[in-house]
């Protein structure tokens, strides 16, 4: 890389007005600057289709840019959209920046109103890079590994149709732990705790903390609470055949594999994390408060020495 061919990646969902709008704009931005603005191709389509003048002035991801060559991913519109973003860029080093378009937006750094603001010290390498970790997940039936996949939020065991619950046995570092029928079982990562983990009765885990979490979705079961344990732990989740249902793999909500019966799920922490840009250094108590609008009001503070 270097400062004539400065590659910033831009992902946006294209699909909605808004984010179409501040895609042309960042980009519009960058080549103002110098820098080349690089998209896949059919988000470059719908950019173009918008915005006839950026003709033959968007590179395109993976046919003339590759994604080793990208310097930081700018990324447009809510957690969704920064989870397809973390797929496209998958193993290289170009950290992501989320401009917040859509509701909690917990992953974004940013909100619409600073997106100039973000372009310009994005242009300026004004950020720091924080690491998150992510989960390699892994699919057995037997002995045989089927299917492998990662996730930055969460890995959820579903079941397959709505009529019947799920048996499962949970597993802790290779030993069983419990057995119950569920609606699913989510493993989440601290970054995830907040999303579907957080909706299922999870605690929240600041993300400076390494560690898992094991979440059971309804279970009907008098031991079924959310778990945490060490990031070197091991979880897993076996469909139990005396059940006869079968289940879903869902990771980060985007990647599918079924599972049938007597199908084994195993999570653990993935040797390559996710990174993110960071323009602000608050804490993340005060990350809480902003997205989920927490009542405040009437707090003094530390007065003196504690």
């Amino acid at each position: 890389m270097t400062d004539t061919a400065r590659y910033i990646l831009v992902v946006a969902h294209t699909g909605r007005s808004d984010s179409l709008e501040a895609a042309v704009t960042v980009c519009e931005q960058l080549l103002a600057a110098g820098a080349i603005p690089v998209l896949d191709s059919v988000e470059r389509a719908d950019l173009l289709a918008a915005a006839p003048q950026l003709a033959n002035r968007l590179e395109v991801l993976g046919e003339q840019v590759a994604s080793t060559e990208l310097e930081l991913v700018i990324v447009l519109g809510g957690d969704g959209t920064i989870l397809r973003a973390a797929e496209l860029v998958r193993g290289c080093s170009a950290p992501l920046l989320g401009i917040n378009l859509g509701h909690v937006g917990f992953l974004a750094e940013s909100e619409r109103d600073d997106l100039g603001e973000a372009v310009r010290r994005v242009l300026d390498r004004d950020y720091a890079v924080e690491e998150r970790m992510t989960l390699a997940v892994r699919v057995k039936v037997g002995s045989e590994v089927v299917y492998e996949t990662w996730a930055l939020n969460e890995a959820t065991v579903e079941k397959a149709s709505r009529e019947r619950m799920l048996e499962v046995v949970v597993e802790v570092d290779g030993r069983p732990l419990s057995s119950f029928g569920c609606d699913g079982v989510v493993m989440s990562t601290p970054t995830g705790s907040t999303a579907y983990s957080f909706s299922a009765g999870g605690p929240v885990v600041w993300p400076s903390l390494d560690a898992l979490l094991l979440v059971p979705l309804s279970a009907h079961a008098l031991f079924a609470r959310p778990l945490v344990v060490g990031p070197d732990s091991s979880l897993a989740v076996e469909i139990l055949a005396r059940g006869g249902g079968s289940g879903v793999l869902w990771a980060d909500g985007r990647r599918a594999h079924d599972l049938p019966p007597g199908a084994r799920v195993v999570a653990r922490r993935s040797s390559v994390p996710v990174r993110l840009a960071r323009l602000h250094s608050g804490p993340f108590t005060d990350r809480l408060v902003n997205k989920f609008n927490l009542p405040v009001t009437g707090w003094r503070g530390p007065i003196g020495r504690e």
